[in-house]
């Protein structure tokens, strides 16, 4: 049987502006850029029932909120992932 040998191939990247970015990186900005402007062109106001009491908020507030705790939940699930 023919060995295989793994070779290491360097991260994706493109070349802006003069200067290497990886494609990884350049995709969190587009998704960043994306959620920034669908959490400022939702701004009505909602009601949120909280077990028992309800809360009015403006919609961008909860969207906020809610992008911040999934950002927070996925950096605490790499970051353990990292650690095995």
């Amino acid at each position: 049987m023919a060995d295989k040998t793994a070779k290491e191939h360097p991260p994706s990247s493109v070349t802006v502006k003069g200067r290497d970015v990886r494609l990884r990186t350049l995709g969190f900005v587009v998704l960043a850029a994306l959620a920034i402007w669908f959490i400022a062109a939702n701004t009505g106001s909602v009601t949120i029932r909280m077990w028992v009491p309800e809360v009015t908020l403006p919609l961008w507030t909860v969207l906020a909120v809610t992008l911040l705790a999934g950002i927070a939940l996925g950096l605490l699930i790499a970051r353990r992932r990292a650690r095995r």
